[in-house]
């Protein structure tokens, strides 16, 4: 159950802040903020009245069943809407739950994926280079921008690894439950026998930090500097732009060559470093929160086998909520992707929901 007395700060809270928004005296720098802060309650603030007056509106109507003088068809209008009341009530229960929720401050964040090829050899590079192809086809969709940070190409089209930052409106909301193992299974083109072969590709995503979300300490990491080389002698650059990053504190390493600078390579490597060190502060965060249990969904581990593309039967499926859509082609040209994550996402609300009861 909420607490009236949560709900009723909740009305406080807006009504403090459209006095506060009105009066013309806020400050500048604040103003924003506030804006946003007043916008958010907004989008609950008729719910929550509702809520507030649930109670009396209910007596009102269990009078009117109860009075003896009250004729057949008042009775059945009155039980009808208390009816009415009841379900809606229940329904702005949960939004409210929904709202109270504590706020992942990384929803609202850009994002960087990291893809690499699993188990599986060529097959597995050629599905990396399908998954990064279904990101690059949603970004398009939602109209999303997607720079490349690093590629290493296989044969045959494949990709070994790739690394891209894309930047929107709530990208690692939308992203975050992409972390994991992905697995396919097809008929290689190479396959005479036509069997079907599994292989694998890893998949991370992670919020992109921002200076102000994490100081790096210089003196905490150790560049060195090296000759870029390319495949089979090609693109090799004559000057040592290439840049290996090691944050000696954690022993996380971040090398970077794609680009003829050195600098340039640098600022790529250590938005890398930032993600990778600002997700690990997160993840020791929500260990220490929730030692005593370990969600489905959200939990990151990208061991975690957590979705199949079955080629031959033209399905996928999502192993965490036993969710299969038998429109897999639609799914990697980013048709059906919303679909999924939808999905991912109310189960995830609702997991949240039952732990906090």
């Amino acid at each position: 159950m909420i607490l009236i007395k949560t709900v009723k700060g909740l009305i406080e809270k807006h009504a403090s802040l459209e006095k506060e928004l009105s009066s013309g005296q806020i400050d500048k720098k604040l103003f924003a903020e506030k804006s946003k802060e007043y916008s958010d309650v907004n989008e609950v603030i008729d719910i929550a009245k509702k809520f507030i007056n649930f109670e009396n509106n209910k007596k009102e109507l269990e009078k009117i069943l109860e009075d003896q003088s009250s004729d057949e068809e008042l009775k059945n209008m009155a039980e009808n809407e208390l009816l009415d009341l009841k379900s809606q009530h229940e329904i702005n229960e949960k939004k409210l739950k929904l709202f109270l929720l504590p706020k992942d401050e990384a929803d609202k964040k850009n994002a960087i994926i990291e893809i690499r090829a699993g188990t599986g050899g060529l097959e597995a590079s050629l599905f990396a280079s399908d998954l990064f192809k279904m990101y690059e086809k949603i970004s398009n969709k939602k109209k999303w921008s997607l720079e490349l940070i690093s590629i290493s190409k296989s044969d045959a089209g494949g990709l070994k690894e790739v690394i891209a930052s894309i930047k929107g409106n709530n990208i690692y909301s939308t992203l975050k439950y992409e972390s994991g193992v992905h697995r396919v299974q097809r008929v290689p083109d190479t396959e005479t026998q036509g069997r079907v072969h599994t292989s694998a590709a890893t998949v991370a995503v992670l919020p992109e930090a921002e200076e102000v979300d994490l100081k790096i300490n210089e003196t905490d990491l150790r560049i060195d500097v090296f000759r870029a080389g390319g495949p089979g002698g090609q693109s090799v650059n004559t000057t040592d732009s290439a840049i290996r990053i090691t944050h000696i504190p954690t022993g996380l390493t971040v090398s970077q060559q794609d680009e003829k600078s050195q600098h340039k390579n640098k600022a790529k490597g250590m938005k890398i470093l930032r993600a990778r060190l600002y997700e690990l502060e997160r993840s020791r965060i929500d260990q220490e929160r929730s030692q005593d249990r370990k969600t489905k969904i959200g939990t990151g581990d990208r061991s975690e086998r957590i979705r199949t593309y079955n080629f031959p039967q033209g399905r996928v499926t999502d192993h965490r909520i036993n969710l299969t859509l038998h429109k897999l082609e639609e799914f990697l040209e980013g048709e059906a992707f919303d679909e999924m994550i939808e999905s991912l996402t109310l189960q995830a609300q609702e997991e949240r929901l039952s732990n906090l009861n």
